[in-house]
């Protein structure tokens, strides 16, 4: 080889080496916070307000607190803690998202195998009878074995075995980054079911915390409904025997049953939602609704946490699931961009094969049966009906929904914390109100009493006085749910703590 053939390869080597180092489209840049973000317009009040019963404690919002994963210990429920570890281990949504992860990554395993040759065992065996006509053009030819495979005269068929073994290797050099792009792209789908999977243990946490809440919430609302169905049935009882006696008129019993039956209609709904709720919560640990749920929540057994994180709004696209998802799902877009760009440049190809071919099997490679072939290409499409100009704008415009799904999501997490944070401020005032009108009319029932014993009121009045107080009760309930229920919304707008996932749940990764 001369010197100057020699200069020619290995300035042809170096040119093929560089080129793979280049990947046409539009680099990813992982978008930044929103300027001068935060949660409200004017600043959060040191603290909400409180009231004297269980979920009334006054809670102070920690600036720049980190989540902790197990959030729901803070409510010191034992049952609690044992019912959302039992459903992180048993709803089958966990081990769903799981398997999709695993999936996305198995996907990106293959798409980087195309960086690689493809190698290729054949080996074939034919026996063949060739026309009289044109055996002695299409004849094999003498073997290395020294067996000559011709016909035995002129327009003679021709019999013979012949076998082929051969190695073929294919190669198709990432000269513009196509392929780098799509496991770019697969890369990205993987992140964004690993934040799916996420987004299932923050949200299955947050669904057990409610629906343990609500459970708790029912169970005393039914308490307070009972006791108001009770007075309304003594009530009626005394003003049907004044009916009997002439002290009452027919309107004021009729008014009095028609009270009742709206007592009595209160019951049915609260029924039904205690049993949902039940329903629910054995479905979320994994059980059927004819299985046995240990748990049972009060909300007496729930303590309120006091000391609440608040992180620092600039940190919140890190720290949640969905945006973090809608980020990978952009830098999914933006590849596929680069993608289509690459289709429509020129592909280049080598190929090549090793084997040997013989009418008897040993000879394949031994003295005239070996044979190789080298074959380099490029392919340039000149014409496909518009189809890859089209496929680029398509994923142009992929981009662009990309982006601006990601910034609704962005918008969405901000307003998800600010209106939990409105409505844990607004929700305490409530339950202050509702904690004072249940004093007051305790008062009242209460001096009710005295009156009624003291022969000043009667024993209607005395009920009435309960009535009211049930219905008081009724109303602090709710609102004492509320505060939970806000707190443990709170959290999951947070992110739900995932990046500080250890022990068996431990996540693959962490905020960053």
């Amino acid at each position: 080889m001369s010197a100057s053939t020699r200069r020619g390869v290995a300035l042809a080597l170096a040119v093929v080496a560089a080129l793979p180092g280049c990947a046409v489209g539009p680099n990813f840049h992982r978008p930044n916070a929103p300027a001068d973000a935060g949660f409200t317009t004017t600043p959060l009040p040191q603290a909400t307000a409180s009231a004297a019963v269980a979920g009334g404690d006054a809670q102070h919002f920690v600036s720049a607190e980190d989540v902790a994963f197990r959030w729901w210990q803070a409510f010191d429920s034992a049952a609690l803690n044992s019912l959302v570890e039992e459903a992180l281990r048993a709803n089958p949504t966990v081990p769903a998202a799981q398997a999709a992860l695993r999936q996305a990554q198995e996907l990106v395993y293959a798409q980087r195998g195309y960086f690689y040759p493809s190698v290729a065992a054949d080996y074939a065996f034919e026996r063949q009878k060739v026309s009289g006509n044109t055996a002695t053009t299409s004849a094999p030819g003498v073997q290395g074995n020294g067996q000559n495979l011709v016909p035995p005269g002129p327009a003679q068929p021709l019999t013979y075995n012949y076998h082929t073994a051969e190695l073929t290797v294919g190669y198709t050099p990432d000269v513009f980054g196509s392929n780098r792009r799509k496991v770019e792209s697969l890369e990205a789908q993987a992140q964004m079911q690993r934040f799916e999977l996420e987004a299932t243990y923050v949200t299955l946490a947050a669904n057990v915390v409610a629906a343990a809440i609500q459970e708790a919430s029912t169970r005393a609302q039914l308490a307070a409904t009972r006791q108001i169905i009770d007075c309304n049935e003594k009530s009626l009882q005394v003003l049907r025997d004044k009916y009997e006696e002439g002290y009452a008129g027919r309107i004021e019993v009729a008014a009095q049953e028609a009270q009742l039956a709206q007592a009595q209609a209160l019951l049915p709904p609260l029924h039904k939602q205690f049993e949902q709720t039940r329903d629910l919560l054995r479905a979320l640990v994994g059980k059927l609704p004819n299985q046995e749920l240990e748990q049972t929540f009060e909300l007496s057994s729930l303590s309120l946490p006091r000391d609440l994180p608040l992180s620092v709004p600039s940190r919140l696209i890190e720290q949640r699931p969905d945006v973090r998802a809608a980020q990978e799902q952009l830098r999914s877009a933006n590849a596929q961009v680069g993608v289509a760009l690459a289709a429509m440049l020129p592909e280049f190809s080598i190929t090549g094969a090793v084997g040997g071919g013989a009418n008897e099997f040993p000879w394949m490679f031994r003295e005239g049966g070996p044979f190789w072939n080298l074959i380099a290409g490029v392919t340039q499409p000149l014409f496909a009906g518009g189809t890859l100009l089209h496929s680029k704008r398509a994923a142009d415009q992929a981009l662009l929904e990309a982006a601006a799904q990601y910034q609704q999501t962005v918008l969405t997490a901000y307003q998800n914390v600010a209106d939990t944070l409105h409505a844990m401020l607004a929700d305490a005032d409530e339950l202050a109100a509702a904690d004072a009108a249940e004093r007051a009319a305790k008062v009242t029932l209460d001096l009710t009493h005295e009156q009624m014993h003291n022969g000043f009121t009667d024993y209607l009045a005395d009920l009435a006085a309960e009535i009211t107080y049930q219905q008081t009760l009724l109303a602090r309930v709710q609102a004492q749910s509320t505060r939970f229920g806000d707190t443990a919304a709170l959290y999951q707008a947070l992110g739900g703590g995932w990046w500080n996932r250890t022990g068996e749940l431990a996540s693959a990764g962490h905020a960053d």
